[in-house]
């Protein structure tokens, strides 16, 4: 029988306010449907969950260090397990790994890697639960080499414009697109160009690049809003070129400010809600639970790694508290052994990382990777198919109504 008195606390470092504020209320509610799920399920070992929530508003190192502090020792939380706090630099991991508990994030940064594997020992408590920021571009030249080779588009030369944020998140994706661009015959023509974000204000850095003739823009910048203003400013004076943008493009509020501007753009995410029956089903209580106009793609991050932790928890035999270092070593080698299936795609730590590997972009095997899903806007700038990569496409690329070409059959071909 669960009773409050012996239930489990559980932290978790949200930016209700500030610039991600949107992403911030739907990590919130990931882990209010986990909980709320895992408690209905018997809790963990028959004790329930129990929330508590710190604001990291500008997500700055000070901020995140801080509400990891709060959490533990206000709390006594036995984990941490939110979306990303972009710009904490994983100065947060200290508090963490001083108190021995278990942290998984979705930081998205290649410096989790560095980080961790300059001592595991210290850090073995701290997980990515998405692959790091550099996939984002080598992913996306593999993807628009794809598009090219596969015939399903036929691009007028071999030209890539890059506008980035001000954020390293942004830059280091950026840097990563043009350092494989020549591997697969692309050419920068233009950036990176990095614009003070957050920012509404695009349309000198879209008119620079227009200037260079692209066959592609891509912006790696990813505040849902500051992305919607930047298409509708592109909308005003179309490139004869694809645009492609990440992240922020799957929100719901990217999806009401971009409106029709947005038909026919593309969005790349390491970490997304795929479209099967599972992430249909999930996305119908999601919205049940939190309203039309919330965001299951972006709540489903923290809802699969609470439903992870749980299930590590209860086969390492319970949850650990701060400084129950044994235990929370157990459950932390339980996370590194156990293959989840999750809404997201399968969350399979790296041994070496400690961060979730990649599908196709680290690895063949669908089963065994976090899938780095390409959106396409459809419906009048209302809805998102997934396009690649198989076997998680809900249809097929579409040339944008901007764009002044045709579209040719489809090959059959998959990005690998």
């Amino acid at each position: 029988m669960i009773t409050e008195a012996s239930s489990i606390p559980i932290g978790s470092m949200v930016p209700l306010s500030g610039a991600s504020a949107a992403d911030g209320r739907e990590f919130r509610n990931g882990i209010i449907l986990a909980i709320e799920e895992i408690n209905a399920f018997g809790g963990i070992h028959g004790r329930s969950l129990t929330p508590f929530f710190y604001d990291t508003r500008n997500q700055s190192a000070d901020e995140v260090t801080s509400a990891a502090r709060y959490l533990i020792n206000k709390h006594s939380v036995h984990a941490i397990i939110n979306g990303y706090n972009i710009g904490s630099q994983n100065a947060e991991y200290e508090p963490v790994a001083d108190s021995g508990i278990i942290y998984i994030h979705h930081n998205t940064l290649i410096q989790h890697h560095d980080t961790f594997m300059g001592n595991p020992e210290r850090y073995f408590g701290c997980f990515m639960s998405d692959p790091a920021d550099y996939w984002y571009g080598q992913g996306f030249i593999k993807f628009i080499s794809w598009l090219r080779d596969s015939g399903r588009w036929r691009p007028e030369s071999n030209r890539l414009a890059i506008i980035s944020g001000s954020r390293s998140y942004s830059i280091v994706t950026a840097n990563a697109m043009r350092s494989s661009a020549a591997d697969f015959g692309w050419s920068v023509c233009f950036g990176p160009e990095i614009v003070r974000t957050p920012t509404t204000e695009w349309q000198l850095a879209i008119d620079r690049a227009r200037e260079t003739r692209p066959a592609i823009l891509a912006n790696t910048h990813f505040y849902a809003s500051d992305l919607a203003h930047f298409q509708r400013q592109f909308a005003r004076k179309p490139i004869n070129c694809l645009v492609y943008l990440q992240w922020g493009g799957m929100h719901k509020t990217f999806l009401d400010i971009a409106n029709s501007s947005a038909e026919g753009v593309i969005i790349g995410t390491v970490v997304g809600l795929v479209h099967d029956s599972e992430g249909i089903a999930f996305s119908h209580r999601y919205r049940a639970r939190f309203g039309p106009n919330s965001t299951p793609e972006v709540g489903a991050l923290s809802y699969s790694s609470m439903h992870h932790y749980a299930l590590a928890a209860g086969i390492a035999g319970g949850t650990g508290a701060p400084y129950e270092f044994n235990q929370n070593r157990k459950v932390a080698q339980r996370l590194k052994s156990l293959i989840y299936r999750s809404v997201l795609g399968t969350i399979h730590y790296h041994p070496d990382w400690q961060a979730a590997v990649p599908y196709p972009d680290a690895i063949s095997d669908p089963s065994r990777g976090m899938p780095h899903l390409f959106y396409q806007v459809r419906d009048n700038g209302t809805k998102l198919g997934i396009i690649a990569p198989e076997p998680y496409t809900t249809g097929k690329f579409q040339i944008p109504p901007w764009y002044r070409s045709t579209s040719t059959p489809d090959s059959g071909v998959r990005p690998d």
